[in-house]
């Protein structure tokens, strides 16, 4: 395992483009793919990658981030690994929250201190990829780099919604801009390879994924922009002149989990027969918590290109295209396409059952003859008999007390209760 790099985990800001997900927890801790959490996708590339000591950093709605956490990564005693919490906090000397990603790290090198480390990995807390690590930091010690950045090669309707880098034929980096417009472009395209260029992928694109050398990353915090607050947007625009700065050139998959859309296409995009992102990898395992659950249960159902998590109970007539989380129970006769419900934190007995039916509750999961298209159900609903769910493009963007509508999709609230018979 490597000593010579620590691992820096940002725990991301409010998350509002993920809103109502990120309503009570913060982007890191949101599910994924039916069993997992954002963050175990950084934390297990780290693992993979044999560094093992990392820090999360949380601000927003960390509760249930930290509880993660803390029940998921264990180690050996006689192991020098850890996943440690950072939470923001008020010191004498600096009173306010995190400002941005590089405020974050500068409040937090204190807490470095002690742990040797010649390089510090960057990462953020809301992506899917697998990547290896040491490849960059071996691409970063080779070119002699000192901060190297992770790209990937973009074409030119996507660009604009990135920092574009342009480099020379060595690897460095020779000028960035954040976000350029559309007529900007043509300036802005690099030598990415013959198989990138083909496919139309010209421009180097950011990962918000940076090795620095450990000294020089305190020198530019605490010295030398010392107002900065943020990488993308100061620290490295600010650093290509002075400094060596390498592009590492990615090219598998990644995709950036910044809003609802790109969170449902990534989850759904896991039902593909050969999905983009890998789960089924004996070298790249996803860590996250055992949760010592039972097997699925399923009764009667067709299934057709799913993913479903342990411990569900199902009796619906046809599941297709979607993503069933941890403990769904799902009634008969229900039918559900392209959607990804994420399941429940405990079942209910028999006793609660009856009793929450007496008092007019629905059951916790998606009872009988239920329609449920284009839609992301948060944990813990109760959603009653022949409930009709229909997201899609006809449906206009909206805030509901229970559900959330956005680019079409419908967000059902985590705890919601729709009652029988409730259309959307």
């Amino acid at each position: 395992m490597s000593k010579e790099i620590l691992s820096v985990i940002l725990g991301g800001g409010a998350g509002t483009r993920l809103y109502p997900l990120t309503a009570s927890r913060s982007k890191p801790a949101v599910p994924i793919a039916g069993k997992y959490r954002l963050v175990d996708i950084p934390i297990s590339n780290c693992l993979n990658s044999g560094i093992n000591r990392m820090f999360v950093l949380t601000q927003f709605n960390s509760a249930s981030l930290n509880r993660h956490i803390k029940n998921t990564y264990h180690f050996s005693a006689f192991s020098s690994a850890f996943v440690d919490i950072l939470a923001a906090e008020q010191t004498p000397d600096n009173p306010t929250w995190y400002q941005g990603t590089a405020d974050a790290v500068r409040q937090c090198l204190r807490h470095l201190g002690p742990f040797d480390s010649e390089y510090v990995l960057i990462l953020s807390g809301d992506q899917l990829y697998q990547m290896d690590f040491m490849d960059m930091l071996n691409n970063h010690k080779a070119k002699g780099a000192d901060i190297s950045i992770a790209t990937i090669p973009v074409a030119d309707r996507e660009a604009s919604e990135f920092g574009i880098m342009k480099k020379d034929q060595d690897g460095y980096i020779t000028s960035f801009m954040e976000k350029p417009k559309k007529e900007q472009l043509q300036e802005w395209t690099s030598d990415t390879g013959q198989d990138m260029q083909r496919t139309g992928r010209n421009y180097l694109a950011s990962m918000g994924i940076y090795i620095f050398n450990r000294q020089l990353l305190a020198d530019l915090l605490k010295n030398e922009y010392v107002e900065a607050t943020d990488f993308g947007k100061e620290i490295i625009p600010q650093s290509i002149s002075k400094y060596k700065v390498v592009s590492y050139q990615y090219e598998g998959y990644w995709t950036d989990i910044g809003n609802i859309y790109s969170f449902f296409e990534a989850n759904l995009g896991l039902t593909n027969d050969i999905p983009d992102f890998n789960l089924f990898d004996n070298n790249n395992a996803i860590y996250t918590r055992a949760r010592m659950l039972p097997p699925a249960k399923i009764s009667g159902t067709t299934l057709e290109k799913t993913l479903i998590a342990e411990g569900c109970i199902i009796n619906a007539s046809r599941i297709e295209n979607s993503v069933i989380g941890i403990r769904t129970r799902v009634g008969s006769g229900t039918t559900i396409v392209s959607s990804y419900l994420m399941g429940n934190d405990y079942y209910e007995t028999l006793e609660e059952i009856t009793h929450a039916n007496s008092h007019g509750l629905p059951t916790v999961g998606i009872g009988h003859r239920c329609y449920i298209r284009n839609a992301i159900v948060d944990k813990n609903c109760r959603i009653g008999d022949d409930v009709r769910i229909n997201g899609g493009t006809h449906l206009e963007n909206a805030d509901h007390a229970l559900y959330t509508i956005k680019e079409g999709i419908v967000v059902v609230k985590k705890g919601a209760v729709l009652s029988n018979g409730f259309v959307i």
